[in-house]
């Protein structure tokens, strides 16, 4: 029997930790081994049964295959500390990856470059390594799934392909005011529709809505408006009688005004007062500050026409029937608890509001059993004095006790770059109650070393469950190991990322880095009803064409949506039940994207 004979050339690349990565191409001549004889060299080989040497051992009791022999005859021969991933095999030469300690290159002893055969094999294996690290890339799909993933590669590739051609006609490069048309007629965007997408956990209370049933709320009896001629500055309230006159301007009933200047040229007014939406973005928004200026004016806006009882719980169910009507089986929205108010001129608080929302919920879930359920963050401005943030602290537990499997957290909100960073905050949150979870936003900036890009840090020292945007990770290193470790979802809201200014191209999204590399992320729409997107797929359709590799595929689609479960505030039965429905509606899904085959000449 001879023993085993090996050729090997090897390639490096310096690791983050200052080791190399080296893999080296075997060629085994010859399969005729002597095991007893192989295991009697390793052991003379390395005087210390480490765990190297334990490791031998396992493969050596198991019967091994050629590839296994080969990377333990690597360990014993080369003499380095090698910690060997998985080998792959082409042609009779294996790839073997290993680590081993950074020793300085000589000019006499630089590696070979290998044959252009063995570039071939190792730019192939190179790939599949990369590739097996990309989100989605642990499932496996079915037969069923794999008909379904043939129709969406070749959706992709053709859009993929089309953009590579001529960047222009690439939507998800475009700003989305000048794409919401187009993306809308795509064949992707009618897949993705349709997908059941697991659930929404980066939402805003007064911001869910399309805006076409905000418009149609201003049609409702009894609901006057004071406006200023001389500013954008319009206030709505719901009354019986004429409201007294404010800073000295006159309230006048909607319907009179409606009546006397058209539907169709008053309705377009009203329109604009609700959207951030505008056919020149780059002219109309000068930068970040002044965006935000506009964005936090539309909430001032519409606050007064939604907090009226009746409209309150009639926005909060029609969020819920048009995010589930957009494959959203399940949402998670934060809210700021403004005060309501009657016809009586009865005045409802904090937990009375609550109330409202749960009442709205069990109605919409007896009407919808295949809806999951939704759970709300209590999560008020971070622009406020020490005093009003104790009260904070004293609304949340409050509404904890009462509403334990519906209030599940806390949160603080408004513009990062202008208002108190979490460090300001973290003494009285550490003083909350263990069931008190937090999920809160930080790092929705482009500054790096600037208390809101560090509010990352002080999210994670903190506990928090998810994080909202995180746009500013890649500047923390640390905070992405933590990520990681943890099992802290970074929430992506691609949309409004770039309607507030921080990415033109969402080809540029530092999501894109998370999806490379598998870390624990979800898809969000956080404001969809300012920018007059749909509750989730126009997101989704940024997210896997924009965002994500062009290499992305359905597993990527099905892992966001199982994301979107895992990470939530769900217990375990609860998500498990969860699971489930979400299942049935994604077996559905697959047959009905496989019937779709014909369309696209499969």
């Amino acid at each position: 029997m001879q023993s085993l004979d090996l050729k090997a050339s090897k390639n490096e690349t310096m690791c983050k930790d200052g080791n190399y990565m080296f893999y080296l191409l075997v060629e085994i001549s010859s399969a005729n081994i002597n095991l007893d004889s192989l295991y009697t060299k390793a052991r003379l080989a390395i005087p210390k049964l480490n765990d190297k040497m334990a490791c031998f051992k396992q493969i050596y009791s198991k019967g091994p295959t050629l590839a296994q022999l080969a990377i333990a005859w690597l360990a014993i021969s080369s003499h380095v500390e090698c910690a060997v991933a998985s080998p792959h095999y082409r042609n009779n030469i294996y790839v073997i990856y290993a680590t081993a300690a950074a020793e300085p290159e000589s000019e006499t002893n630089m590696p070979d470059r290998p044959s252009f055969d063995e570039y071939k094999v190792s730019r192939s294996m190179f790939f599949q390594d990369e590739n097996s690290r990309a989100l989605g890339s642990k499932l496996k799909l079915n037969e069923r799934e794999l008909l379904a993933n043939e129709i969406f590669q070749l959706v992709k590739k053709r859009d993929m392909d089309n953009g590579f051609a001529d960047p222009r006609k690439f939507a998800p490069a475009k700003h989305i005011f000048k794409a919401l048309d187009e993306i809308k007629k795509s064949d992707m965007f009618y897949l993705l529709k349709a997908m059941p997408k697991g659930g929404v956990l980066h939402a805003h209370d007064t911001a869910l809505t399309s805006t076409d049933y905000v418009v149609s709320l201003t049609y409702l009896p009894n609901l006057w408006i004071c406006s200023s001629p001389d500013s954008n500055d319009v206030a709505f309230k719901f009354a019986r009688t004429q409201p007294e006159p404010t800073d000295g301007l006159e309230w006048t009933l909607v319907a009179d005004q409606r009546a006397k200047r058209g539907a169709d040229d008053y309705d377009a007014e009203i329109r604009k007062l609700f959207t951030l939406y505008t056919p020149n973005p780059e002219i109309e928004y000068k930068d970040i500050n002044h965006v935000w200026e506009c964005f936090i004016g539309i909430f001032i806006k519409i606050t007064p026409l939604l907090t009226y009882v009746p409209v309150w719980k009639a926005y909060y169910k029609q969020a819920l029937k048009e995010f589930y009507e957009d494959g959203v089986q399940y949402l998670e929205f934060r809210g700021t608890l403004p005060d309501l108010y009657d016809l009586d001129g009865k005045i409802y608080k904090n937990a009375e509001v609550v109330e409202v929302y749960v009442e709205a919920l069990e109605e919409f879930r007896a009407e919808n059993p295949g809806f999951i359920g939704s759970k709300f963050v209590y999560a008020p401005t971070r622009k406020v004095d020490d005093a009003t943030f104790a009260e904070y602290m004293r609304i949340v537990v409050d509404l904890k006790a009462k509403y334990p499997n519906f209030v599940v957290g806390f949160d603080i909100v408004s513009q990062e770059d202008a208002g108190r960073p979490l460090i300001d905050f973290a003494e009285p949150l550490l003083n909350l109650p263990n069931d008190i979870n937090f999920y809160f936003h930080a790092g929705e900036t482009n500054w790096n070393g600037m208390s809101t890009d560090e509010n990352l840090i002080d999210a994670v020292l903190l506990g928090t469950k998810r994080i909202g945007h995180g746009y500013a990770i890649l500047k923390h290193p640390k905070v992405l190991e933590a990520i990681r470790k943890k099992s802290i979802a970074i929430e992506l809201n691609p949309i409004s990322n770039q309607v507030l200014k921080l990415v033109d191209d969402n080809r540029n999204h530092p999501g894109g880095y998370l999806f490379a590399d598998d870390y624990p992320v979800v898809v969000s729409s956080d404001d969809p009803s300012f920018w007059e997107a749909t509750p989730l797929t126009h997101d989704f359709y940024i997210a896997f064409l924009g965002i994500a590799s062009a290499h992305a595929d359905l597993r990527t689609l099905k892992q966001l949506a199982i994301n979107s479960l895992e990470y939530s505030s769900l217990n375990f039965a609860e998500k498990r039940a969860a699971m489930k429905k979400w299942e049935e509606k994604w077996n559905l899904y697959i047959e009905w994207v496989i019937s779709q085959k014909s369309k696209y000449n499969l």
